[in-house]
């Protein structure tokens, strides 16, 4: 079996654009692979159509340890968030034809399941007015649609300092998220690598009283020194790593013990068999896996490949149920949140288990996708100048 070509198609909305990737085989099989780019999508589409030449076409998608290879190291240059997301939305496709020319499902050839169900964790739910009113009536319907976990960054523009009144709303905000939520519903803490350490550390505390289940990214990511610090003096688990997009890139946050859970993305980290490696090293380091999943149906179906043979996997972020949700329809198959557990359960298609609608496709064309974290009302996911 051969490759013959890929063709790319991009679901847009105002904050996000989805890149899907299509490779196509001469024995007439299609995988499917998904990423989301922030900025970078026309970028990550030229660097696919120079790699169809250079790498793809003409390739044995079996041989997919060595059609990664070629993409990352045959073009010398060091490979980076847009070479290793054009890599991993390949690498997805090809463990897709994999699955489907063998009639069973990629965590089948990934060793097998170690579980039947994968929880799930809501994001995207605070669309709505900053205020405690309105983040305990979002909340409340999170948990009444079945999750039992959830995400916030409380935090609004925060930018290393966060003073003191702007310190009591958010703790008000995450006040009404608990009790809206409940004592058993796990809610996770983001930070989006805003603050300083001693500031990431100030709010923790503040927080603590909340039990988050998890601190994420308390500092920006380059200074894993920074991070160790915020680690020695909480109490909570520290969460990072969507923002490394090399494996080889996480070994000195093994080194350093700097964090509890990593959270690396299948569609930017180089796929599927890449992450499952990580996770496989972060378990000899007594380390939990929770992929960042800011995509759509695709890249959760791969990232659940993963969640079905990882010992040490712990929780599946989740935004399809809340921000713009309509365009789970671009994908058949697409993985479903079940509200009886708030799980993800085991699917026995063959591949991912998922194949793209091209036609529905064709509605959401690519916009100019914007997201600013650091703009006033980020959270509700409008960029300026959008209804």
């Amino acid at each position: 079996m051969r490759i013959t070509g890929i063709s790319t198609h991009v679901v847009g909305t105002p904050w996000r654009n989805l890149t899907y990737v299509q490779v196509h085989t001469d024995e007439g099989l299609t995988g499917v692979g998904e990423t989301r780019m922030l900025g970078h999508t026309d970028a990550l589409l030229g660097y696919l159509k120079e790699a169809e030449v250079n790498h793809i076409r003409g390739a044995d998608p079996f041989d997919t340890e060595a059609l990664v290879r070629r993409m990352k190291y045959g073009d010398f240059g060091r490979a980076g968030e847009i070479v290793m997301s054009g890599i991993a939305v390949v690498e997805m496709a090809c463990w897709d034809i994999k699955g489907k020319a063998l009639g069973v499902p990629v965590w089948q050839l990934l060793g097998g399941k170690v579980t039947d169900r994968v929880k799930a964790y809501a994001n995207g739910w605070y669309t709505t007015e900053r205020t405690p009113e309105a983040y305990h009536k979002a909340a409340r319907q999170v948990r009444e649609r079945g999750y039992r976990a959830l995400k916030i960054d409380p935090f609004g523009t925060g930018h290393f300092e966060l003073d003191h009144e702007q310190t009591l709303y958010a703790v008000s905000l995450i006040e009404a998220v608990r009790d809206a939520v409940g004592p058993e519903t796990e809610l996770m803490l983001e930070m989006h690598g805003r603050f300083s350490p001693a500031t990431a550390v100030r709010l923790a505390h503040e927080m603590a009283p909340f039990r988050p289940a998890w601190l994420e990214e308390p500092v920006p990511p380059g200074n894993l020194k920074a991070l160790r610090k915020v680690a020695a003096k909480v109490d909570m688990p520290i969460a990072t790593g969507e923002r490394i997009h090399d494996r080889i890139e996480f070994r000195e946050l093994f080194e350093n013990q700097a964090a509890d859970i990593l959270q690396p993305d299948v569609g930017h980290i180089g796929g599927i068999w890449e992450t499952r490696k990580l996770a496989a090293t972060a378990e000899t380091h007594y380390m939990l896996v929770a992929p960042h999943n800011v995509g759509g149906s695709v890249l959760t179906a791969a990232s659940l490949q993963v969640g079905f043979t990882t010992p040490n996997f712990k929780v599946l972020e989740h935004f399809n149920d809340f921000a713009d949700a309509e365009i789970k329809k671009v994908v058949k198959g697409a993985p479903q949140v079940d509200p009886e557990d708030g799980c993800f359960h085991l699917s026995d298609a063959p591949g991912l288990g998922v194949e793209l609608d091209v036609e529905a496709a064709a509605e959401f064309p690519q916009q100019q996708a914007r997201f600013d974290l650091w703009a006033e009302g980020w959270e509700q996911r409008k960029p300026k100048g959008t209804a």
